[in-house]
């Protein structure tokens, strides 16, 4: 019977544990708040406007797309697909050993990426980022084509992003909340010795590329510069490429470097008219219909 009592209080203290927190915890935030409710994008699948509620003044979550609902224990029975017993035992430990960042780094650009400290390189399996890979329009399939599960510490604290390796070592890191890298910086390279190039300014550029044209990947190396800023560097290098698609951004920056690329490689043909109006390829890919896609792809063709 004392077990029993044991384990009844033990729901009850997990019941009265918050929805918000845990939700925070596990790298979900609302996207707006009352001083009654919470409203988050699904931790259940990908949505773009937010149809799961936490009631905070009963501490009870209700999710509008199914509605399905209940206390803390049974969000976790759901979120991690496991039983009462497993629930309890996640809620009674240690949640946040590993988080997403949620505030900037102090004086990241000067000193944020020496102090990060590289603990653990895996395949990508966190729910977490598996979430925010579905929200940025990426299979997991295609994500561990390329990037990694990376946890990190940053003055002694934990945290987890998706990783993209550099041909010097370092990685580039990216999460909901935070973008960062360590050192040493450079360039991101994928080569099978063809003689054409495919370039993007970031690594989710490249991996929609990689959703949208799978066979890139087996006739194209592959640059992601990870900044403008290595552009001038990879000049001779990029000139050695019989054929060259520039993927850049369509802003200020982006097309600046695509305009010198141009100039200075006249192998390069700039290929940001097929997401004309975004600002980059994943954008245009995430806010457009699969027959919209499909048909700027059959009206701008690679060589």
């Amino acid at each position: 019977m004392k077990e029993k009592n044991r384990n009844t209080m033990d729901c009850e203290k997990a019941r009265n544990i918050d929805i918000v927190s845990t939700l925070a915890k596990l790298g979900h935030f609302p996207v707006r708040k009352t001083e009654k409710e919470a409203w988050f994008l699904s931790p259940f699948r990908s949505e773009t406007q937010a149809s799961f509620k936490v009631s905070l003044k009963k501490n009870y979550w209700i999710d509008f797309g199914t509605f399905e609902g209940g206390s803390t224990i049974d969000l976790i029975m759901k979120m991690e697909n496991c039983s009462v017993k497993e629930a309890l035992e996640r809620l009674s430990g240690n949640m946040d050993h590993f988080s997403f960042h949620r505030q900037p780094i102090p004086n990241e650009k000067e000193e944020g990426e020496s102090q990060i400290e590289i603990i653990e390189v895996k395949e990508i399996e966190h729910r977490a980022l598996q979430n925010y890979l579905s929200s940025r329009n990426i299979s997991i399939t295609t994500a561990r084509k390329l990037c990694k599960e990376i946890h990190y510490k940053i003055s002694g604290r934990s945290y987890f992003a998706i990783g993209l390796q550099n041909r010097s070592g370092g990685w580039e890191l990216r999460n909901t909340y935070w973008k960062g890298s360590n050192t040493p910086k450079d360039v991101s390279m994928m080569g099978n010795r063809s003689k054409k190039l495919a370039i993007t300014e970031g690594m989710f550029d490249m991996l929609t590329l990689m959703e949208l044209i799978p066979e890139i990947e087996n006739d194209h190396d592959l640059l992601i510069l990870n900044t403008t800023a290595f552009v001038k560097r990879m000049i001779t290098e990029i000139g050695e490429y019989e054929n060259v698609e520039l993927f850049l951004d369509r802003d200020k920056a982006g097309m600046a470097m695509t305009g010198l690329l141009l100039e200075k490689c006249p192998n390069s043909r700039d290929m940001s008219s097929l997401y004309v109006g975004f600002k980059d390829i994943n954008e245009w890919k995430a806010k457009s219909t699969k027959d919209e896609v499909r048909q700027r792809i059959q009206d701008v063709s690679l060589s």
